[in-house]
C-alpha cells in the first residue's frame, strides 16, 4: 500500500519510515529524494478520513497545522490517506518553558473559539453540543461493552454507578465549540520556544470545551504547577477558561474508563502499558 500510495502521489523517495507512536492510524515519514520530509497518513476508518480533511480546511487560516498537500479518497481496499508537510520540531515535554505553556492556552482558546457556521454546515465534523450529555452517554456505555471482560466485576459495577452519580454534578456544557478531542503532548509540535502546529484531526467535533482539557492535563498540566498557571494565563487572554476543578474528576474518570475499551479493541497485548496505566487512574477515581 506504501508503494501504491507513492506511485499515485508521484513521490520521488528514498527512505520511508512507519511513524510507531501513531495510535489511531498508520502514518509514514518519507524523505524525499530532495531532502524534504512529507507523511503519507492511513486513517483507520473513512469517517475519520473524511473528518481530517474537512479540520485541515476548516484551520487553514487560523490555527498552525500541517499543509495538506494532497489526499486520495480511498477504494474497496484502503480507506484512503492523507499527504501532509512536517512540522518542524519536536513533540510537547513537561520540559518546556511557561512561555511554551502560556502558547499552549492560546492556540486551545484559539480551537475553541471556532464555532459551527450555520450558513456552511459541516458535512463531516458532528455538532453533538445540543445533545452533549446523550453524546458523553453514548461515548461511555459503547466502551463499556469492551470494558467489562478486562476488569474486575466490582470495579465495573462501581464505575458504573459512578458515571451516573457524576454525570448529574456537571455544570451547563460550555460552547458549541470546535474540540479537538485527542489535545494531548504528542499532537502539539514545539520548535525552538514556539508552538509550531497542532496534529492529528481524526475525533474532532463540535462540542462542550469541558471534555478537551482531560488528555492535556493527564500528561502535561498535572505535572508542574507553573505550567499550568501559563496555560491558564494564556487560555484566559483568547477566552474564559472554565472552572476546571469542577469537570476535571469527571472526564478524567470517564477518559479512563473508555481507553480501557480503546485499548480492548485495539489488542491488549499491543497496548498494555496504556491500559495498566488507565486502570491505575479509573482505580484512583472509583476506589
Amino acid at each position: 500500500m506504501v508503494e501504491r500510495l507513492i506511485n499515485m502521489f508521484k513521490l520521488e523517495v528514498s527512505k520511508v519510515y512507519e511513524v510507531e507512536d501513531s495510535f489511531s492510524s498508520t502514518v509514514y515519514k518519507c524523505l524525499l529524494t530532495n531532502g524534504q520530509n512529507i507523511f503519507l497518513k492511513i486513517p483507520y476508518s473513512k469517517v475519520k478520513l473524511n473528518r481530517e480533511l474537512e479540520a485541515y480546511r476548516l484551520l487553514s487560516e487560523s490555527i498552525p497545522t500541517p499543509k495538506l498537500l494532497n489526499y486520495w479518497l480511498g477504494d474497496e481496499n484502503c480507506v484512503g490517506a492523507l499527504l501532509l508537510t512536517e512540522l518542524k520540531g519536536e513533540t510537547l515535554t513537561s520540559n518546556t518553558s511557561s512561555s511554551i505553556a502560556f502558547q499552549v492556552g492560546q492556540i486551545h482558546g484559539k480551537l475553541h473559539t471556532i464555532q459551527p457556521n450555520e450558513n456552511y454546515p459541516s458535512l463531516h465534523i458532528n455538532n453533538v453540543f445540543q445533545n452533549w450529555s446523550q453524546f458523553v452517554d453514548a461515548q461511555f456505555y459503547n466502551f463499556a461493552k469492551d470494558v467489562k471482560p478486562v476488569i474486575d466485576d466490582r470495579l465495573y459495577k462501581l464505575a458504573l454507578e459512578k458515571f451516573e452519580k457524576m454525570k448529574q454534578e456537571l455544570p451547563s456544557p460550555d460552547g458549541p465549540s470546535f474540540i479537538h478531542m485527542d489535545f494531548r503532548p504528542g499532537n502539539i509540535i514545539i520548535n525552538e520556544n514556539q508552538i509550531s502546529g497542532i496534529i492529528d484531526f481524526e475525533t474532532v467535533r463540535f462540542g462542550s470545551t469541558e471534555v478537551d482539557f482531560t488528555k492535556l492535563y493527564r500528561d502535561y498540566l498535572s505535572l508542574n504547577e507553573n505550567l499550568y498557571l501559563a496555560y491558564k494565563e494564556g487560555y484566559d487572554s483568547i477566552r474564559p477558561l472554565i472552572d476546571l476543578d469542577l469537570v476535571l474528576p469527571f472526564y478524567r474518570f470517564t477518559d479512563s474508563f473508555n481507553s480501557l475499551g480503546w485499548c480492548k479493541r485495539r489488542g491488549l497485548s499491543e497496548n498494555m502499558n496504556f491500559f495498566e496505566r488507565n486502570l491505575e487512574i479509573l482505580k484512583e477515581s472509583v476506589l
